[in-house]
């Protein structure tokens, strides 16, 4: 059993979907504190109700990044967290901080990386014109939305289709390989090599979760 944090900003629909999979007996994980760096964030709700310990350390009650990255740090090794994930954390965390933390620390971008890193990922997948999107766990390098891949889901853009829309059916992906990706991490079956994952006792097939029509 390895002990998790989990970081976020907002609402918390990927938290909820950790929570739910972490409280499974055969589950290799357990979170043991929620940050936030938003004090309304509702997925400190989430947290609660759960049961779980939640933390806000809001960025706007420190002078720099790096004081405040340092309190992050401080936080979660007082907690015994051995792996960090990132949902929805809407901070950027600098190399210092992520240098630290390399390889034990999980985030999931909406696009399949390297492609459309940052914001607005639907719009822009959408006016690029690009058949299909989706999503991606990766460990999180010190470069924006960059890290070795661990699994992603391929979701098909509809014809005419919406951003709304489209991160509806998206988000509804994540909540399923999110959870997967830690579960393998937990388990010790992933190793990075370079800016590669390879994946021990892989059942290719179950990792790729491929959503070619339209919900």
């Amino acid at each position: 059993m390895i002990d998790v944090a989990v970081l976020i900003s907002g609402s918390g629909t990927n938290l909820q979907a950790l929570i739910d999979n972490c409280a499974r007996d055969d589950f290799p994980a357990r979170i043991v504190l929620v940050i936030s760096n938003n004090p309304d964030a509702k997925g400190l709700e989430r947290a609660e109700k759960a049961g779980i310990p939640t933390k806000v350390i809001n960025h706007r009650d420190y002078p720099d990044q790096e004081t405040y990255d340092d309190q992050l740090d401080e936080a979660l090794n007082e907690c015994g967290a051995k792996l960090i994930c990132l949902a929805g954390f809407m901070r950027i965390l600098d190399a210092r901080f992520v240098n630290r933390w390399r390889n034990r620390m999980l985030n999931i971008h909406p696009s399949l990386l390297p492609s459309f890193k940052g914001l607005h990922t639907h719009e822009r997948a959408i006016e690029a014109g690009v058949r299909f999107t989706g999503c991606t766990v990766h460990f999180v390098n010190p470069e924006l939305d960059d890290g070795p891949i661990i699994t992603q889901a391929v979701v098909a853009i509809n014809p005419d289709e919406g951003a709304d829309s489209l991160a509806e059916r998206i988000l509804s992906q994540e909540h399923i390989i999110y959870p997967q990706a830690l579960k393998l991490v937990a388990e010790g079956r992933v190793r990075v090599v370079g800016n590669k994952v390879t994946i021990r006792d892989a059942d290719y097939e179950n990792l790729m979760c491929v959503n070619p029509k339209a919900e």
